[in-house]
């Protein structure tokens, strides 16, 4: 029997614990009968305007309960979500409204006019939300009919990262599914209250975050976006005792403690993921806040497929097993066959979780998914001995040079141990003779000096003569997408390195 829809629950929770608190917002708590009773007003906005079953309802909107009620509601009518990160411009909108092709767009003042530029010839709907705090005067969400789960749900966009994004199209079965799992794995009940401060137009936000809140009966403190003192200020309350980031995150709420002390706090899970998260900031983290952080690796595609154990060793550099339910395995980039420990190969994820496929694009479904059901993620890594996961990079980040495979992680983690290196990015430029060579982009630390020349050496000296960095770039930040993953084709792009410290 397919798993219950998130929106579903949101509904019997609301009938059956009217007392419970759902969304704290400037201190403001509301309960699930708040927001049930909104997201039915949307519904019922949403359809007085011609929406049917089964269009699409585009959200471009900022971290306001706005968002969630919006997003249940465009649920509740039959629709199923398109995720639009408010800050995109022109190039980025223009693609996904096209290709998505929505019958509305909820959007704000602040990017109406973007978004009215970047209309295809036949323009969407576009609409704002009214001036109540859930953008939508609240409805009887009592007869409010919940979606059918192998209805789609949700169409998240890839970030993009090596290419133009495709939309991944999620049933409500299947979100339900990997959020039922993500709740046995991190022991998530009612009594606990999330510190979110992550974007809900990204699968870490909303499919982790506001899914497993309301999965869950648990609450969410639900902020505007990250600020590391805010974050440190929060966690001392008593009723905080979840938070999730990414490593950049992370970086910075080490900064902020470091400047102002770690105040006492009931956070029982910290979790790290949409990027690799550095040994340094994993031991940083844990010797500051007195446990390790969880990490753990999901794709826009599959929402969360590996995880260290909430029980056991949270192991750095790796994002652990299996969630329950869901399967994973290494294979042969060429023969696709099954490889040993320890040997680095692509993975590939299998189980309820996974999404149907990629909206309007056979070509790029029918190549990514084997005829047994297993999802091909892209990204490369190996299993240890004791069955954790360890992700090396993405395969199209592969550098081959003169036929030695180069895995930029590898290279990353080396240079992140120079005293003077606050992050980078290793990426192939071409070479006449090797095919390719790796280059670093390098971002240092305030206040610091160092040579291109004495970074290379630093690598030499840990690593094999080929991996070395040929060049090294100095720039003052890394090219990012909203939830910190390294943009390494924005760099490869650019003009060639000259060859400074060659």
């Amino acid at each position: 029997m397919p798993p219950l829809p998130i929106v579903a629950t949101l509904l019997r929770r609301a009938a059956a614990e009217p007392e419970r608190p759902c969304l704290i917002v400037d201190g403001q708590p509301y309960a699930y009968p708040a927001l049930a009773a909104a997201a039915a007003g949307w519904a019922t906005r949403l359809q007085s305007l011609g929406l049917a079953r089964g269009d699409r309802v585009a959200l471009a909107l900022p971290n306001t309960p706005a968002f969630i009620a919006a997003y249940f509601g465009a649920q509740l009518a039959g629709a199923a979500v398109v995720l639009v990160n408010p800050q995109y411009r022109h190039a980025e909108l223009s693609h996904l409204l096209a290709d998505s092709e929505p019958a509305i767009v909820v959007a704000t003042d602040e990017n109406e006019a973007l978004l009215r530029e970047a209309m295809p010839a036949t323009p969407p709907r576009l609409i704002k939300p009214d001036a109540t705090v859930f953008g939508a005067p609240p409805a009887d969400f009592t007869v409010c009919t919940p979606p059918d789960p192998a209805e789609m749900a949700l169409i998240a966009y890839t970030s993009g990262t090596t290419g133009r994004a495709k939309g991944a199209v999620h049933t409500h079965a299947s979100l339900a599914a990997n959020c039922d799992a993500i709740i046995t794995a991190w022991r998530w009940t009612d009594r606990d209250r999330l510190l979110l401060m992550l974007p809900l137009f990204h699968v870490h936000g909303l499919g982790v975050g506001v899914h497993g809140t309301i999965r869950s009966g648990a609450s969410l403190e639900l902020h505007p976006r990250f600020d590391a003192e805010v974050a440190l200020q929060r966690l001392a309350d008593p009723a905080i005792t979840l938070f999730f980031g990414v490593p950049t995150m992370y970086v910075r709420l080490v900064e902020a403690a470091r400047r102002h002390g770690v105040p006492p706090h009931h956070v029982r899970l910290f979790v790290s993921g949409s990027a690799p998260l550095s040994p340094q900031t994993f031991a940083d983290v844990a010797a500051l806040f007195g446990q390790p952080i969880l990490e753990r690796y999901g794709m826009s595609e599959t929402g969360m497929n590996l995880t260290n154990p909430y029980d056991g060793e949270r192991r750095p550099g790796s994002v652990g097993m299996p969630f329950p339910g869901q399967e994973a395995r290494i294979v042969d980039r060429d023969t696709r066959q099954p490889l040993p420990v320890g040997q680095i190969g692509e993975i590939q994820v299998r189980g309820p979780h996974l999404f149907q496929g990629y909206w309007r694009n056979p070509a790029a479904t029918a190549a990514a998914f084997t005829a047994d059901g297993w999802f091909n993620t892209g990204d490369l890594g190996f299993v240890d001995t004791d069955g954790y996961f360890h992700i090396t990079g993405r395969s199209r980040d592969l550098i081959i040079s003169g036929g030695y495979n180069i895995y930029p992680r590898e290279v990353e983690e080396v240079l992140a141990q120079h005293p003077a290196v606050a992050e980078c990015a290793v990426y192939g430029q071409p070479d006449p003779d090797l095919g390719e060579v790796p280059v670093a982009a390098v971002v240092i630390k305030p206040d610091t000096t160092v040579t291109a020349t004495a970074l290379i050496d630093h690598c030499r000296a840990n690593l094999a003569a080929y991996k070395r960095p040929r060049a090294i770039r100095f720039v003052s930040a890394l090219p990012r997408n909203a939830l910190g993953k390294v943009q390494r084709h924005l760099l490869a792009t650019d003009p060639p390195v000259a060859g400074e410290g060659l």
